[in-house]
């Protein structure tokens, strides 16, 4: 899927994704945050209707922020959440709120987005990096194709070894990998001068 239309299917379905989705990779999200300063601000890239990603970050006493490009999901988010800010916005066409974070997280999208845009999205990540700041985000390890179940659009993994490339090009690395009770793969990513103990 091109990420200027990333939401192409996905306003469609969004009762439906919101109905469906689980708590899957709650736990991920919580280890994650405690690698981020105590109150540090985030940036959740497809950000849904904020189950389970940003509400976990959220009781992590994290502030969170939110794009998605489905007007109903951006609507569930706002209801959830209140006080945090949150934008109807594309990946690639979103300002990221003209800031900076301490962490970003794009938990089942990356995948959604076609190879090129994977890699624009990757540097624009890395431009909205905090010094010390951390990247989390979603792709099977191995480089493979499918078809989205709930809108029949294409869905690549570029692999975890082309994932670190682009990193690298972006002047971050891979810095850790988790795995949810779903089997779903994540990569944590920071920047290069950013130390360490991760393996």
């Amino acid at each position: 899927m091109d990420i200027e239309h990333q939401d192409d299917g996905w306003e469609g379905v969004a009762l439906r994704f919101a109905a469906i989705r689980s708590d899957t990779g709650h736990d991920v999200i919580r280890r994650w945050a405690d690698s981020l300063p105590s109150g540090g601000e985030v940036l959740d890239i497809g950000c849904g209707s904020g189950f389970p990603i940003s509400s976990s970050l959220v009781d992590k006493g994290l502030t969170v922020f939110g794009i998605d490009a489905s007007p109903t999901l951006v609507s569930m988010f706002r209801q959830r959440f209140s006080r945090a800010q949150v934008a109807c916005e594309t990946a690639q066409n979103s300002p990221f709120f003209n800031r900076t974070f301490d962490g970003v997280v794009a938990i089942g999208l990356m995948f959604l987005l076609s190879e090129n845009a994977q890699g624009k999205l990757i540097n624009k990540v890395a431009g909205a990096l905090r010094p010390g700041g951390r990247f989390l985000f979603s792709a099977p390890r191995q480089k493979c194709e499918w078809k989205d179940m709930l809108t029949g659009q294409r869905s690549v993994s570029l692999g975890e070894a082309e994932y670190a490339l682009l990193l690298a090009g972006a002047s971050m690395q891979l810095t850790g990998t988790y795995m949810d009770e779903g089997g779903n793969h994540y990569f944590e990513a920071a920047p290069w001068s950013t130390r360490t103990e991760r393996d």
